[in-house]
């Protein structure tokens, strides 16, 4: 296993990997030394991926991943997730519904609080009832400025488009 600590304009983000695979991103609060960079040229592509999605250089972060744990129904929220497009976002009732647990929203949210990799599986673009924001492991901050970079929100902080009850 292999932690890097990355410095961005938004913050310093930990970076868990087992071999190439990225299979921790945490947020966190206290900007920290970086790490010197991996060994590693796939862990180096990883890094240098992740920084650009969060400079708006790129609309995903294509590097091999593997969130770790998880239930069956926490990994099934998470595939979701993982399919909402860039700068659009789904609400926690629409996830229940897609996945086959109608009124399970509050376990969605609780699901995407113990998601391992956050922006790869992007619970940042999860909203809660009526397009008002709802939590984030990153904290409420860190969501409104990555719906921002994305498109998703005005500088006021107001959905462009409410995607949120979408039916797909």
């Amino acid at each position: 296993m292999f932690q890097a600590r990355l410095n961005t304009s938004l913050g310093s983000l930990r970076c868990t990997f087992e071999g190439d695979r990225l299979v921790g991103l945490h947020f966190e609060r206290r900007r920290r030394a970086a790490t010197g960079a991996p060994a590693s040229p796939a862990l180096r592509h990883a890094l240098n991926e992740i920084r650009a999605y969060l400079e708006g250089k790129r609309r995903e972060i294509a590097v091999p991943c593997e969130p770790r744990g998880g239930t069956p129904f926490q990994r099934r929220v998470w595939a979701a997730t993982r399919a909402i497009p860039y700068g659009e976002v789904r609400g926690y009732g629409w996830i229940a519904a897609h996945i086959g647990a109608p009124g399970a929203a509050r376990a969605v949210g609780q699901a995407l609080a113990r998601n391992p990799l956050p922006l790869l599986i992007p619970c940042h673009r999860v909203v809660a009832a009526g397009g008002k924001l709802g939590g984030f492991t990153g904290g409420l901050p860190l969501k409104r400025k990555l719906l921002q970079l994305e498109g998703a929100l005005d500088r006021r902080g107001a959905l462009h488009r409410d995607t949120s009850g979408r039916e797909d």
